[in-house]
């Protein structure tokens, strides 16, 4: 037997979300998460596991993330997972895309299904689309512009998302840290998970650090706490002078989200006068983008940029190659480094830069994540080396 159009047995399978992108194409799909539109840089990303910590991730602010793994959602989602501090806010991505829909949770950890969980946070999303092919196209012409919208009767104003998608200026020259940052300074002793007894107490701390918060993540917070370090977490903006001035044993700097050479406009001064100060500094991507601005290299915006938990870097001060986790659409252009600081990692699959360090002064970064854990812990010996250096600062 068979069904036709007119057959009302037949489905309904009108689409109820879509992807609209800056060139006009339109992608259909089935709506979850949140109702409504939002406008951002479409990326694509890589890992199999992990996705509410990507979804959280402040970096993320600005983009629409297609995930290429098809069973995004089978593990649920709960709170210790999120990876924003303010546990009430929402930065992160703005819109989700999906290749299959959402399953029921099947993890011991989870309290809550994913579709739920993004109702709460507001976050758009979109499943039943190729995004084999939506990969194929960002590989190829690099991360496009687009709107993703999800209205559960599928009735949506096509022209104005396409006006919006095409009018929207992108993530280059856009400073996306003031969406992100903490408001106001506080300090932060949680150490991080482990099996069967959570999280813990840092109640006898070695060193004192200022983290400047460009959109900061939890667990790199819990990893300083677990290396022995009091953590004060200070806003963005906030001024070397008010930094030094609390005497930091170390200075860090955070990851986040947008174009470094915008936040570097105000946060390039600042970590030039803690270098200037001796202080140990340690970066984290954008924190590691905007020390290279602060030396005097520049950086460049990436075809597609690395998002994803598989990414082999290579540490060329010890000859090791760490699986780490990634999630840059900027990069520090390696040939502008000046004379004084020296590339210390490079990313295996393009050859771009991951790493410096200031010759002679206690100042390092690295562009991806080691407060992840892909490898799964290949890259936390940087917490430590941070930590050795900050001790041996304190003993001379």
């Amino acid at each position: 037997m068979t069904q036709h159009d007119n057959d009302p047995a037949w489905p309904d399978h009108k689409p109820t979300a879509l992807l609209v992108l800056a060139d006009g194409t339109v992608l259909e799909g089935f709506g979850l998460g949140a109702e409504g539109h939002a406008v951002g840089e479409v990326c694509f990303n890589t890992a199999m596991t992990g996705y509410e910590e990507i979804l959280t991730d402040p970096s993320y602010a600005g983009q629409l993330i297609t995930f290429t793994f098809p069973h995004i959602g089978n593990v649920g989602t709960n709170e210790d997972d999120i990876e924003t501090v303010n546990m009430a806010a929402t930065p992160g991505a703005r819109g989700v895309i999906l290749r299959t829909a959402i399953t029921n949770p099947s993890n011991y950890r989870a309290t809550k299904h994913l579709d739920a969980w993004l109702k709460a946070r507001g976050i758009i999303g979109l499943s039943g689309i190729d995004t084999r092919a939506l990969t194929a196209l960002i590989r190829s012409k690099g991360m496009p512009n687009a709107v993703i919208a999800h209205a559960k009767h599928g009735e949506f104003d096509l022209h104005g998302l396409k006006e919006e998608a095409r009018e929207w200026p992108g993530l280059e020259g856009m400073d996306l840290v003031p969406m992100v940052t903490s408001g106001q300074r506080f300090t932060w002793d949680e150490t991080p998970w482990l099996w069967e007894q959570g999280f813990g107490r840092q109640d006898k701390p070695e060193f004192n650090v200022v983290a400047i918060d460009y959109g900061i993540k939890r667990n790199i917070l819990r990893l300083l706490a677990g290396v022995g370090c009091k953590v004060t977490v200070v806003p963005a903006t906030t001024s070397s002078e008010d930094i030094l001035a609390m005497k930091p044993d170390g200075v860090f700097l955070s990851n986040g989200p947008g174009d470094p050479a915008a936040t570097g406009k105000y946060a390039v001064p600042v970590i030039q006068d803690v270098i200037k100060s001796g202080t140990p500094t340690f970066g984290i991507c954008l924190g590691h983008q905007m020390l290279g601005l602060a030396v005097g290299a520049k950086t460049r915006k990436m075809h597609q940029g690395h998002h994803g938990a598989n990414h082999p870097v290579k540490d060329e001060t010890t000859g090791k190659v760490e699986i780490t986790s990634m999630n840059h659409g900027f990069a520090v252009d390696e040939k502008t480094l000046p004379k004084g600081a020296t590339q210390t990692h490079i990313s295996l699959f393009d050859g771009s830069n991951c790493g410096i360090q200031l010759d002679g002064r206690p100042v390092f970064s690295v562009q991806y994540h080691p407060e992840a854990s892909p490898g799964p812990r290949d890259s936390h010996y940087l917490f430590q080396r941070f930590a050795d250096l900050m001790r041996q600062k304190k003993s001379a």
